[in-house]
């Protein structure tokens, strides 16, 4: 039996896919790492028709999904996140949660005369030659009253070539991206080594990565697991994190998790920063050890 399968989905749908739930992120809140300037280059490679890069979704039966739902027969995501989470910034207008755990809106703006995209800034925003922000315009189906608008403030504007713009920024809603569908009855092994193999020549998932990835799907319990470990070790570096988890995620913050860990936020000393790969493997090898002692027991 084949274990992927290689389509492509326009934008639009893959956009709409996962607003359903259809194509599912896993209960993921790292934050966005992508900057703006890489989410602006997303937009212009769609805009002139360039590859992307593939998405890789596995069918997994029960995985945890955002909003505490679990995934049936659903398409979930394992590599891609960030470029979902780009277009939904862009294209939808929806905020990204920053490195402080805070919401925040990326907002790209575009030229129709010089055909270019740049992260929005006061004196775009003051520039009547610039549109900016361009979820604005995915949003409204009102291209018409944009256009008229435009050419209200550039009268001096060469209008073919305006209009020509606005459509092919408009036909980003149909760029295709590729994905990579891996089949439900794969076992966990064999989806890490694909994965692997498939990034063998870009960012490889570290084991870690896909630890992390694989507990957020067992339910609340991996969900606030995840949640521990990735807290744990953000405080350990920086304990004033600790207010902006609590201002920013009050579900986890008056958990027994949180409170566990919330001396973390007082703690001074900096002889050791843990980061997330650090704990699982420590995590594992107690782990392995438990087990053993458990064998020997017996």
């Amino acid at each position: 039996m084949a274990k992927y399968s290689v389509h492509q989905k326009p934008v639009e749908t893959l956009l709409a896919e996962v607003k359903s739930g259809q194509v599912a992120i896993p209960e993921l809140q790292r934050p966005f790492v992508w900057t703006s300037t890489k989410v602006r280059d997303l937009m212009d490679s769609l805009y002139k028709g360039y590859p992307v890069g593939y998405l890789i979704t596995w069918q997994s039966i029960g995985a945890a999904l955002k909003g505490g739902h679990s995934a049936a027969h659903q398409h979930i995501l394992i590599d891609g996140q960030q470029r979902i989470t780009a277009l939904r910034a862009a294209v939808a207008g929806l905020p990204v949660v920053d490195n402080r755990y805070r919401k925040q809106r990326i907002t790209i703006a575009f030229n129709p005369v010089s055909e270019g995209f740049e992260t929005v800034t006061p004196v775009i925003r003051r520039s009547p030659e610039w549109l900016p922000d361009i979820a604005e315009i995915f949003s409204s189906p009102a291209t018409f009253s944009f256009l008229a608008s435009y050419f209200e403030r550039n009268p001096e504007v060469d209008k073919a070539s305006v209009e020509a713009a606005f459509t092919r920024l408009l036909g980003i809603k149909n760029a295709q991206i590729g994905i990579i569908s891996l089949a439900e009855d794969l076992d966990v092994e064999t989806v890490a080594e694909i994965f692997i193999r498939i990034n063998s020549k870009g960012v490889p998932l570290s084991s870690a990565d896909f630890a992390m990835s694989k507990i957020a799907t067992y339910g609340d319990r991996g969900r606030n697991l995840r949640k521990l470990i990735d807290y744990f070790c953000h405080m350990s570096v920086a304990p004033h994190v600790y207010d902006d988890i609590v201002d920013n995620d009050p579900e986890f913050a008056g958990t027994d998790h949180m409170r566990r860990i919330a001396w973390l936020s007082d703690d001074s000393d900096d002889i050791y920063d843990p980061q997330y790969g650090d704990m699982i493997r420590v995590a594992s090898l107690l782990g392995v050890q438990s087990r053993q002692g458990f064998v020997v027991g017996q």
